[in-house]
């Protein structure tokens, strides 16, 4: 009886080993200088933390009126070793939101899910962009085009993107900054001015005919945030004359800017980069939430340079509660976009943070 006790320890000191064994996984760096290489950086990036393929646009119905769209799909790597050879081993997780901003209705309609990457029914594969995430996709083909299909009970999205210039890669050869330090960065470009066609609708209303434009950012890192980052605003635009513009900021918790960037391509193709200091976001009116009490700024005046650029939104009530998948609450939507008061363009704009600290 005498020797249960050492066998026990001896039974401690082996799970205790295995644990050592399964070490937190290391993420890959967001280093300055590495050029991004297609077609591979189309595909994903399983090294890093976080990563994500992000459409927007503005879309025009047979009956002329405007709706607004998401679809992201984001991939995470989680804290679990990727050594575990189980198949059940959420190692990737595969996380999706959807959202229509319908005037008519004047909410968001919005759908959320999310899933371990594995067993073919939820990825992001390498290569090229190719998500899934049960029965909602989203592919690049060779030529360029992308597919997206979202089918649920809130909406139905069967669109088809097709690119009309080339890629705009932000930052430094697709190093963008976040904040001060060079580490706070990631791998980032942005795909405007894509040519929208196909089927939109909400409920259970069969899906009508509809056109547009729309943006496409993808995105991955694995230290993007400054600890005292408390979220950003974020905004793209396809303007009238084919320019694109592209502009954020990082907000402190304290309320000031921690960083901004902005680069706007002219319809010729020439990129003018803004520094930190050439950008800034004025709030011009604010929005509570009343299901989470936050408050937005839903119209802005963003400066880049010399422009003064006002941004206004398609309706007030953009908010997206994602808690169920990302846990966050955001404010993602359609904006009007005019330059020193004259008509410009369609956008959308971002806000994270606002209900609480944003972590990714």
């Amino acid at each position: 009886m005498r020797r249960l006790p050492a066998l026990l320890l001896l039974l401690m000191l082996a799970c205790c080993c295995q644990l050592c064994q399964a070490a937190a996984p290391v993420f890959a760096p967001v280093l300055a200088g590495r050029a991004l290489a297609f077609p591979a950086d189309f595909g994903a990036h399983p090294a890093f933390k976080t990563e994500w393929w992000y459409v927007t646009g503005w879309l025009d119905g047979a009956d002329g009126k405007p709706l607004g769209f998401q679809v992201t799909f984001f991939r995470s790597r989680t804290g679990h070793d990727d050594a575990n050879p189980s198949a059940f081993a959420p190692t990737q997780l595969v996380i999706g939101h959807a959202a229509l901003s319908d005037p008519a209705l004047g909410r968001l309609v919005h759908d959320q899910r999310s899933a371990r990457e594995g067993f073919g029914l939820a990825y992001a594969k390498t290569g090229a962009t190719d998500l899934k995430l049960d029965d909602w996709r989203m592919r690049r083909g060779a030529d360029g085009v992308y597919t997206v299909s979202i089918k649920s009970t809130e909406l139905t999205l069967e669109l088809r993107l097709a690119p009309t210039g080339p890629l705009l890669v932000q930052g430094e050869q697709g190093y963008s900054r976040k904040g001060p330090r060079p580490a706070q960065a990631s791998y980032y470009y942005s795909e405007p001015q894509l040519k929208v066609s196909g089927l939109a609708g909400r409920g259970s209303a069969a899906p009508t005919p509809v056109t547009g434009s729309a943006w496409l950012d993808h995105e991955w890192s694995s230290q993007a945030l400054d600890p005292d980052a408390a979220g950003w605003d974020w905004i793209g635009a396809n303007l009238a004359d084919g320019s694109a513009l592209m502009a954020f900021q990082i907000r402190s918790k304290q309320g000031g800017k921690l960083w901004a960037h902005a680069a706007l391509r002219d319809a010729s193709g020439k990129v003018t980069q803004y520094l930190p200091d050439q950008v800034s976001f004025t709030p011009q009116a604010r929005w509570k939430s009343p299901r989470t009490n936050a408050v937005y700024p839903v119209a802005t005046t963003l400066v880049t340079g010399t422009a003064s650029w006002s941004i206004k939104p398609l309706q007030d009530d953009q908010e997206l509660d994602a808690r169920r998948s990302t846990g966050s609450v955001y404010w993602e939507g359609a904006v009007t976009v005019t330059r020193d008061g004259k008509p410009a363009g369609h956008g959308y704009l971002e806000m994270t943070g606002y209900d609480k600290p944003m972590t990714l």
